[in-house]
């Protein structure tokens, strides 16, 4: 009984102790090298898609504030105008005219 500890338990002959043997056994497994492999190729290709990502929204942004954004002023300019013609042509007594 030289071979056990003061608590009473047994000491392997290599130091490991179950748990690391356990480990070491399903961290070489194929199974969790291939799940490894696939998670890496995921965020490999998750950071492709929100760099590509990033990179179409710049441009529909700058498209839209660009094109579309002075279209809307316009057109809200030209509504506003339209009131205050019908406002002004109510005060001097004219009939509206129709839109």
């Amino acid at each position: 009984m030289a071979s056990q500890s003061r608590k009473g338990k047994i000491r392997s002959g290599s130091g490991d102790g179950i748990l690391a043997r356990v480990t070491s056994t399903v961290s070489e497994s194929q199974i969790v090298n291939y799940g490894k492999q696939v998670a890496s190729d995921a965020t490999f290709i998750t950071k492709k898609l929100m760099k590509s990502t990033g990179k179409a929204a710049w441009i529909a942004g700058t498209t839209f504030l660009i094109l579309v954004v002075p279209l809307i002023i316009e057109m809200d300019r030209d509504q506003m105008m339209n009131e205050i013609e019908l406002q002004q042509a109510s005060l001097l007594g004219a009939p509206p005219a129709p839109p």
